[in-house]
């Protein structure tokens, strides 16, 4: 499997401020911030599957631009993938005729252009030779991480997160993991925010990465704009077995 980074930003500003998304392979979103946006119109065709940690904005802000732009074009319909509440949220306040049209009923309910699947942590979806196995992620809604599984290697996503004793133990139970991709939203400084609104910090990560029993290669996503340098410099002295650096757009991950 591939994985190509869209957009990896806590925030936007710039040309290479991208929100999180993630394209594996050619046919699967892991997440659909604004990254999604700089796809080319036949890629977006490709895309079948969208895997989505949460509900927040960040997240899932070109999902309803995808399926508006593409949906014609197809013959079956884009799969969202989350967890009840994700769903739930996506249809409440999303694809509900006022924000968005909801396309899990156009052109009509027996095919639409939009489908939900909801996934539950451990239980695995196949799709062809590639494993996909949603993870406990702690935050401020319901959340979820996302192992992939290419049958040669394996990556997680640790979505947004702070903390979480049950992540590092499922994490831990991964063997053959090549790369770890976990958040860093806040600098120290800022760690009472942090924990209020369920990130990391670099002292967080810290005591994260110390619980680790593999050797990944770590790669930091979600850096908020103008704290990105701060955050790294913090992360980097930290004196620990694994290596963490920082994840940038347009990086292509192969496992």
């Amino acid at each position: 499997m591939k994985l190509t980074v869209l957009g990896c930003s806590g925030g936007i500003g710039g040309a290479h401020r991208r929100t999180t998304a993630f394209l594996v392979d050619d046919d699967i979103l892991l997440d659909g911030g604004s990254g999604v946006g700089d796809l080319d119109y036949e890629e977006l065709v490709r895309i079948d599957h969208v895997f989505v940690s949460h509900a927040h904005l960040d997240h899932v802000a070109f999902i309803p631009f995808l399926v508006d732009t593409v949906g014609e074009e197809r013959r079956r319909p884009i799969t969202v993938y989350g967890n009840a509440e994700t769903l739930r949220i996506l249809r409440s306040h999303l694809f509900n005729w006022l924000i968005w049209p909801d396309f899990s009923t156009i052109p009509d309910r027996s095919a639409p252009f939009l489908r939900y699947q909801e996934v539950r942590v451990g239980e695995a979806i196949r799709l062809g030779e590639r494993t996909i196995r949603p993870l406990p992620a702690l935050h401020t809604v319901p959340a979820l991480g996302y192992c992939l599984d290419s049958g040669q290697g394996k990556l997680v996503f640790t979505g947004d997160t702070t903390y979480s004793d049950e992540l590092i133990e499922h994490i831990n139970r991964i063997s053959d993991l090549r790369y770890l991709i976990v958040e860093a939203a806040f600098p120290d400084a800022q760690q009472g925010l942090a924990l209020a609104s369920r990130h990391m910090c670099p002292s967080l990560l810290a005591r994260l990465l110390d619980q680790i029993k593999g050797d990944p290669q770590v790669l930091i996503t979600h850096l908020k704009p103008g704290k990105g340098e701060r955050i790294m410099t913090e992360i980097l002295s930290y004196q620990g077995r694994l290596s963490p650096r920082r994840l940038e757009s347009g990086m292509r991950l192969e496992f």
